[in-house]
C-alpha cells in the first residue's frame, strides 16, 4: 500500500492530468493542493445533496461560503458547473465529468482517513455488499449477522439480488456471486464451490416410485428454478453429457420457495446443496439418481478492478472466506 506521503503527490497528479483540460491552472490567490481537494469535496457534497442550501446545512458552514467557493471552483476551470437560475439547478456537462472524477479522488482521501486515523482496531464507515439471494438468505445470514455485531461502526447495507449488478455504476464496495462461468473484468477471490442435486420429500418417495434413470424423471412433476417453460436439465453420467427437456410443473426464481414446495409432496428439485442440506440432514427430504454429476458452480467475492481494497472491505472478505472453508472440500 502507498504511504500517506507518495498517496497526496499520487493524488495531485491525478487531479492535475483528470480534471476537465481548461481548468488545469489554479486560482491567482494560490489555493494549494489540499485547498483543492477540499473545493472539490465541497462540490462532489453539492451534487450528492441535490442543490448549495442542503450541503451547506450538511456542512454546518453558511450558504454564502458555498455558493462562493463553488463560483471560485467554476472561475479556475472556466467552465459553468452548475446551471443555476431561478427554478432551474442542473448539473452540466462539465459537471457531471468533473462529479464522476472527483467524486473517486475525495473517496481515496476518506477511504485513507478511515483505514490510518481510526483508533486501535476499530472499523467504521460506509460498506455496501450485492449477494446472490439464495446464497445469502440460505447460507451467509449468520456470518453477516456476526459480522454486524463485530463491527458496529461499520455502515453496513447488505441487498440480496441474482443479477449481475455494475459495481461501478451502482456503487457496490463487494459482490458475492454464484456461477458456472469465468468471471471478467473483476478482481475475484474463489470462496469455494457448489453442487447441485436432485431430490424428493420423504413423503413423495414413500408414495410414489423414484425414477432409476434420466429418462424416467420425465415421468413426475419436475420443479425448476428459472422462468423458461420448456426447461432443460443437464447431467454428466458413466463421464457422457446427459440431458433432459421437460415442461416444469412448477417454476420460480426463488429456490426457497421451489424447496418448500418440494416438502409439500409436489414433486422433484433440482437446487444447490447449500439450499437443501438442512432438510436432507432432518430427513425431510432424499436424493434422487444421487450417481448423476452436476456442473459445479464457483463462488465469488468480487470488486471492481477500479477500486482499491480497504480495511473494511478485507474485514468482509475474511468474514466470508472463513465461512466458506467447508465449501473448499
Amino acid at each position: 500500500m502507498r504511504t500517506l506521503t507518495s498517496f497526496l503527490f499520487w493524488l495531485a497528479r491525478s487531479i492535475k492530468q483528470n480534471l476537465p483540460a481548461e481548468g488545469t491552472h489554479m486560482l491567482a490567490n494560490g489555493n494549494s493542493t489540499m485547498g483543492q481537494i477540499e473545493d472539490l469535496r465541497l462540490f462532489v457534497k453539492v451534487v450528492d445533496s441535490g442543490g448549495i442550501a442542503r450541503a451547506a446545512e450538511e456542512m454546518n458552514i453558511a450558504k454564502s461560503a458555498v455558493s462562493r467557493r463553488l463560483a471560485q471552483l467554476e472561475d479556475r476551470y472556466s467552465v459553468r458547473l452548475i446551471d443555476r437560475q431561478p427554478r432551474v439547478w442542473e448539473v452540466t456537462s462539465a459537471g457531471q465529468e468533473l462529479y464522476q472524477r472527483a467524486s473517486h479522488m475525495v473517496a481515496e482521501i476518506d477511504e485513507l482517513d478511515a483505514d490510518f486515523l481510526q483508533v486501535g482496531h476499530t472499523l467504521k464507515g460506509p460498506l455496501s455488499i450485492t449477494i446472490a439471494r439464495e446464497f445469502g438468505l440460505a447460507y451467509l445470514k449468520p456470518t453477516l449477522f456476526k459480522f454486524a455485531q463485530d463491527h458496529p461502526n461499520i455502515d453496513l447495507t447488505i441487498d440480496f439480488d441474482d443479477r449481475t449488478v455494475d459495481l461501478d455504476s451502482e456503487n457496490y464496495d463487494l459482490a458475492v456471486r454464484v456461477t458456472a462461468t469465468e468471471l471478467q473484468g473483476l478482481h475475484c477471490h474463489r470462496l469455494g464451490t457448489t453442487q447441485h442435486g436432485l431430490f424428493a420429500s420423504q413423503e413423495y418417495a414413500e408414495s410414489h416410485p423414484l425414477p432409476k434413470s434420466i429418462e424416467e424423471l420425465t415421468g413426475h412433476p419436475l420443479l425448476h428454478y428459472g422462468a423458461e417453460r420448456r426447461a432443460t436439465w443437464a447431467f454428466e453420467n458413466d463421464g457422457k453429457r446427459r440431458t433432459v427437456k421437460f415442461r416444469p410443473a412448477l417454476r420460480s426464481n426463488y429456490g426457497t420457495f421451489l424447496l418448500d414446495a418440494s416438502l409439500n409432496d409436489d414433486g422433484i428439485i433440482r437446487l444447490p446443496l447449500f439450499v437443501v442440506d438442512s432438510e436432507v440432514q432432518k430427513g425431510n427430504l432424499v436424493p434422487v439418481l444421487p450417481h448423476l454429476k452436476h456442473a459445479d458452480y464457483g463462488i465469488y467475492v468480487v470488486h471492481s478492478s477500479k477500486r482499491r481494497i480497504n480495511k473494511r472491505m478485507r474485514a468482509m472478505i475474511d468474514a466470508l472466506s472463513e465461512s466458506c472453508v467447508s465449501l473448499n472440500g
